[in-house]
C-alpha cells in the first residue's frame, strides 16, 4: 500500500468515524417531538396513516447531508422525506408502489400560483354545479354506466347517490384540466374530502385509520345495506357521521391546501418521484449519500390500500386492479412461496415460534422480512460508502409474540453489509398519530400494543 493510498484510508476512516459518533449522538436525542408543529408547508395536504413527523427526516437531512446532496426514499408514502429534502435544497428521489403516494408526494413538492389555483378552482365547482344541474338525468345515466360490475357495487355501498353525483360532476371537471400541475393539485384536493381523519363525503368512518367501517347513522338517519330511512333510535357518538355536500367540503380543502401552497422552488433539484418497488430499484450504485424511509408494519397492520381505494375508484381504478396492486406491499398477507429466502439465526427464530402456533402467520412473517431483506440490500446497494440509512418501523404481535421488527431488521442489516451503531425510540403521541387505535389505552387491544412506540434504526455503510 503506498503512502497515499494510506492517507486516502486514513481520511476515509476518520470521516466515517465521525459519521458515525454523529449518528449515535442524533439516535440518542429525544425522538418524539411531541408538541412540534407538523402541519407547515404543505404537509397538511391530505391525511396519510402512521406518517412520521417532518421533524425526522429534516434533523437527519440537516445533519447528514450537505446542499446538493442525494435524498431517498425507496417508499415515499405521504411525501415527507421528499418535501423535507426539497425544502433544505437537495436531489430528492422516492418511489412507491401507491398510486395515490406518488400524486400526493408529487403535489408536496410542485410549486405553483395560488392565484391561478383559485381561479381554477372556483371554475371547476361552478361548471360542476352547472352540469348536474342542467342535465341530473343525463348525468345519473352517466355514472350508473361509468364502472364495471365490482367497483359500482363498491361505490354504492360506501357513497350515497346525490354524494355520487357531486363527486362525479367534480373529477369530470378535474380531468379537463390540460395543466398537470393543476389537475395534480386539484385530485388531491378531491382525494382528501374523501380520505380524512374525521369527516369526509363517504358512509366510511376511520379512513384516516386504514380500517374502515360503516356508520351507522348517517345525518341522523339509520343506514342499512345500500339505503338511508328514518329511525328515532339512539346509536353511540362514533357510529355516527354526518356527511354534507361534497361541493362544500371541496371548496373548503381547496382553500386550506392553498395556505400551504409553495409558491416558490425551494432549491434547483426539482424531486424525482417514480412508480416502483424498493426491492428493485432503478438507481446506480454508490450513488445516494442519505436514505431515511419508513416501511410498513408486518401483517398489514397499517392497510394502506384498503382506504386509498376510496378515492382511487375516483380517479379511474378499479376494485379489481386496486385488489391485485395490495398484494403487492411489502407486508401482506399475500405469500408467494418462492419468494421466500433464507433468514438470519434471530429472525428465524422468531419466524418459527410464530409458525409453531400458526403456520399461515409464520409464512407473513417470513414473507415481510424476505421482502425487507431484498429492500435493505438495495438500500446497501445504492448508498455511499460511509452515509446512513434511516429506517423508522414500528413492531408488530402476531399470535402474542413481538416480531421484534427492529431488531430483526437490524439483523438483516449487518447480514447484508451494514453496521447498525444504535436503534433510537421514539414514543408515539396518541393525540396526533393516525394510527388506527382508540383515544382511551386498552391493555387487551393487541393493536395498541404494538403501536406505542417506533425504533429509528441507523444503518451505517463502511
Amino acid at each position: 500500500m503506498t503512502e497515499e493510498v494510506k492517507i486516502r484510508q486514513h481520511k476515509y476512516n476518520q470521516s466515517v468515524l465521525t459519521v458515525r459518533n454523529k449518528l449515535v449522538t442524533l439516535l440518542g436525542q429525544d425522538l418524539d417531538f411531541h408538541g412540534e408543529i407538523t402541519n407547515y408547508a404543505s404537509h397538511n395536504f391530505h391525511s396519510f396513516p402512521a406518517k412520521f413527523p417532518p421533524q425526522i427526516p429534516k434533523m437527519f437531512i440537516h445533519e447528514l447531508t450537505n446542499s446538493g446532496d442525494t435524498v431517498l426514499d425507496p417508499m415515499v408514502g405521504s411525501g415527507t422525506t421528499i418535501l423535507e429534502a426539497f425544502l433544505a435544497g437537495r436531489r430528492a428521489i422516492g418511489f412507491d408502489i401507491d398510486p395515490l403516494a406518488l400524486i400526493l408526494s408529487k403535489v408536496k413538492v410542485t410549486p405553483a400560483s395560488k392565484d391561478d389555483l383559485r381561479i381554477i378552482g372556483e371554475t371547476i365547482l361552478s361548471n360542476a354545479k352547472l352540469a348536474l344541474e342542467r342535465e341530473p338525468e343525463k348525468t345519473e345515466k352517466i355514472l350508473n354506466e361509468y364502472w364495471d360490475p365490482k367497483t359500482k357495487e363498491f361505490i354504492d355501498y360506501w357513497f350515497a347517490p346525490q354524494t355520487q353525483l357531486e363527486l362525479f360532476v367534480l373529477i369530470e371537471e378535474i380531468k379537463k384540466l390540460t395543466d398537470q400541475t393543476a389537475k395534480d393539485f386539484f385530485m388531491i384536493v378531491f382525494s382528501s374530502i374523501i380520505i380524512t381523519k374525521s369527516g369526509g363525503v363517504s358512509f366510511a368512518l376511520d379512513l384516516g385509520h386504514t380500517r374502515p367501517h360503516k356508520a351507522k347513522i348517517i345525518n341522523g338517519k339509520t343506514v342499512t345495506n345500500n339505503n338511508v330511512k328514518d329511525s328515532s333510535s339512539r346509536d353511540s357518538y362514533v357510529s355516527s357521521k354526518n356527511i354534507g355536500s361534497a361541493f362544500e367540503d371541496f371548496r373548503r380543502r381547496i382553500n386550506k391546501n392553498l395556505n400551504g401552497l409553495l409558491e416558490e422552488i425551494m432549491g434547483t433539484y426539482p424531486p424525482q418521484l417514480y412508480l416502483g418497488d424498493a426491492q428493485d430499484l432503478i438507481i446506480p450504485d454508490n450513488s445516494i449519500d442519505l436514505i431515511v424511509t419508513s416501511p410498513p408494519y408486518a401483517s398489514n397492520a397499517i392497510d394502506y390500500m384498503r382506504a386509498h381505494k376510496f378515492s382511487l375508484v375516483w380517479l379511474g381504478h378499479s376494485i379489481e386492479t386496486l385488489s391485485k396492486k395490495r398484494k403487492e406491499y411489502i407486508g401482506g398477507e399475500v405469500v408467494v412461496e418462492e419468494k421466500l429466502i433464507d433468514l438470519p439465526r434471530k429472525t428465524s427464530g422468531i419466524i418459527e415460534q410464530i409458525s409453531n402456533l400458526d403456520p399461515r402467520k409464520g409464512r407473513i412473517l417470513h414473507s415481510y422480512y424476505s421482502d425487507m431483506f431484498r429492500t435493505i440490500q438495495e438500500m446497501y446497494r445504492v448508498l455511499k460508502n460511509g452515509k446512513v440509512a434511516i429506517v423508522v418501523v414500528g413492531t408488530s404481535l402476531m399470535r402474542s409474540i413481538n416480531t421484534e421488527t427492529a431488531e430483526c431488521l437490524a439483523e438483516i442489516g449487518g447480514t447484508v453489509g451494514f453496521e447498525v451503531p444504535k436503534i433510537g425510540i421514539r414514543n408515539l403521541d396518541r393525540d396526533r398519530r393516525m394510527l388506527p387505535i382508540g383515544s382511551t389505552p386498552d391493555l387487551n387491544s393487541l393493536i395498541q400494543q404494538r403501536m406505542h412506540e417506533e425504533y429509528v434504526i441507523g444503518f451505517l455503510k463502511q
